[in-house]
């Protein structure tokens, strides 16, 4: 039976599961006026027919049952639910204590789902990315909000990446397909709210298919538009999910959606303590095939209905554990199977903090990985720790990882830690702004200031900061895989020292606009411009080349060994692939 709210033969169903609730009601709302109308079981799924075409209607659940958090049962029908498969919310998600207590009711607090009619489909079409090209990771909010052409009440909304000053600027550095970060409804994290802070990159999701209101006002036609606009401009759109964890939290935390409906969505422990491998204190089963059901619903909506052109997937071991990470998981297996998914740009973030939480190179062959070995491996190369050989394995598609099919996304800075330009300003983290006192975001960074901590008057300082920032970058578009560029760090963005930027939704952190440095800019969609025209050479290592020392002689394994050693060419066919020199912080294709 489909979960969720559907119109069809002249009548509105309802479906949600929760196999251990005693009953279940589905609530229909006219502005604050309730109507509970009760649901039939129908194994482990509770549904409803009501007469006619609700369209617009706003609607939720309500649960009962045992209330005993120690086995799993969270049933309090004073909790408004949001439906898991809900599609349009009225509004956002908002924290509040009530939601944690027995018998509060939450009917004010918690979003309305809205039903939705049919859905226009966005027919099939492979996707506008492939492996060698440049993808754009931003977050709407801070790439929208202080930039000076997009009008002010579009500003910090999806639909505001249509816009033809946007459009332009990625075109100019040769953008292959912007990788969103989330979309989808959220929660701020409960310690939040007294701190004055709010969650800015959403990565505290409750409903996986319902995109924030606030981000995205026009509901799944904006994104529809949004995406056919920047697909007529031949830029790739690929969303970043969060299906690791929900916002529901740890056993303190509020009751949402899933807990109360299902609560062996989440992973647990044998004595029934709730697993935490992302750090959020909740993770979702995905040995559990209602959650991968869930999951790949959600993957299938975002292509069929707004025409996406794959998915980065946030803490993606989770994916694969049930509860040790498994190579051959159900999840992958089943989303290679589907017909709508078996061509999607597929992109893991390939760690989290479970037990054998580290699993670069271990992904199927057809997706990629973001490998932050070679992000460390660069900025320790230029920093002065490494030699030429490390970095040379990096220039070369990390064979070490992948092998010889190189599935990589080489980045130096991405949304989680220092922006680029920081990474040359701050030896240390300032998160104090977080009100953690500074305990929280990466200890190592592999970073360096040139001798002064954070802004410079000294022109020598800031000289040799902008000769680090080109390097780096020359070196990252030089690389063999797909590439990644943080939006703003083509113009050397600043988040002041913050490396863990998630609750800085406010003018410090947005992109400046007016204040970039264009020169960089300039330097960078040079770059691009080379790279993109040699794509298909930097997506697999060309092997049967020349390594050649500085002085022009093949490089020897003393050259190899010596931590000395100044850098390096490489030439196929008589042509120069890259150079790389230290020395004169320069690095080229």
């Amino acid at each position: 039976m489909s979960l969720g709210a559907k119109v069809e033969a002249g009548a509105t169903r309802f479906t949600v599961r929760s196999p251990h609730a005693a009953a279940v009601d589905v609530c229909l709302f006219d502005g604050t006026a309730e109507t509970r109308l009760p649901m039939t079981r129908a194994g482990n799924d509770w549904t409803l027919a009501v007469p006619g075409d609700l369209s617009g209607t706003h609607y939720g659940y309500r649960a009962s049952g045992d209330w005993a958090p120690e086995r799993g049962r969270w049933f309090d029908p004073a909790k408004l639910l949001a439906d898991p498969y809900a599609i349009e919310l009225d509004r956002r998600f908002t924290y509040d204590p009530r939601l944690a207590e027995y018998g509060a009711d939450t009917a004010d607090l918690v979003p309305r789902a809205v039903v939705q009619g049919a859905l226009p489909e966005v027919p099939p079409a492979p996707p506008r990315f492939a492996r060698g090209g440049l993808i754009y990771e931003l977050n709407v909010r801070a790439f929208t909000m202080l930039h000076p052409d997009i009008p002010a009440a579009q500003r910090g909304t999806v639909a505001a990446l249509a816009h033809p000053s946007v459009i332009a600027h990625l075109q100019k550095l040769h953008v292959s397909a912007v990788e969103l970060m989330p979309i989808t409804a959220w929660i701020d994290e409960r310690h939040l709210p007294p701190l004055g802070l709010t969650n800015a990159w959403g990565y505290n999701p409750v409903a996986p298919m319902a995109l924030d209101p606030r981000l995205c006002p026009g509901g799944v036609a904006e994104l529809r538009e949004t995406v056919a606009a920047l697909h007529a401009a031949g830029i790739g759109v690929l969303l970043d999910l969060v299906l690791n964890h929900t916002g529901e939290s740890d056993v303190h935390g509020p009751v949402l959606s899933l807990r109360a409906l299902d609560n062996a969505a989440y992973a647990h422990e044998p004595n029934g303590a709730l697993i935490n491998d992302t750090g959020c204190g909740n993770t979702l089963n995905f040995g559990h095939p209602a959650v991968r059901a869930l999951a790949l619903e959600t993957l299938r909506h975002f292509v069929r209905h707004c025409g996406v052109d794959g998915f980065r997937f946030d803490l993606a071991p989770v994916l694969a554990r049930g509860p040790g990470f498994d190579p051959a998981a159900p999840f992958f297996a089943e989303l290679a199977a589907d017909p709508r998914l078996a061509d999607r740009v597929l992109i893991a973030e390939p760690w989290d903090i479970g037990p054998g939480g580290y699993q670069l190179g271990q992904f199927p062959a057809n997706w990629l990985e973001w490998n932050d070995r070679f992000r460390d491996d660069v900025r320790r190369f230029w920093r002065g720790d490494v030699g030429v050989g490390l970095l040379a394995t990096r220039l070369a598609g990390s064979a070490d990882l992948f092998g010889p099919d190189c599935r990589s996304v080489n980045f130096l800075a991405a949304h989680d830690g220092f922006t680029l330009a920081d990474c040359v300003a701050y030896e240390h983290r300032h998160n104090h702004a977080n009100g953690e006192d500074n305990r929280d975001g990466h200890g190592e960074n592999f970073s360096w200031n040139h001798g002064c901590e954070g802004p410079s008057h000294d022109p020598r300082v800031n000289a040799a900061r902008a000769e680090d920032l080109r390097a780096m970058l020359g070196t990252l578009f030089a690389s063999t895989g797909t590439v990644m560029l943080t939006a703003g760090d083509e113009f050397g963005r600043t988040q002041h020292g913050n490396n863990n930027a998630y609750c800085q939704d406010n003018a410090a952190f947005w992109l400046d606009w007016a204040g970039r440095d264009t020169a960089l800019e300039d330097h960078v969609a040079a770059l691009s411009a080379a790279r993109a025209a040699r794509r298909t050479e930097f997506a697999q290592f060309p092997q049967g080349g020349e390594w050649l020392a500085p002085s022009g002689a093949a490089m020897t394994v003393a050259d190899w060994e010596d931590p000395a050693s100044d850098g390096f060419d490489y030439h196929v066919g008589g042509a120069r692939h890259f150079r790389i020199r230290r020395a004169e912080r320069s690095a080229a294709i």
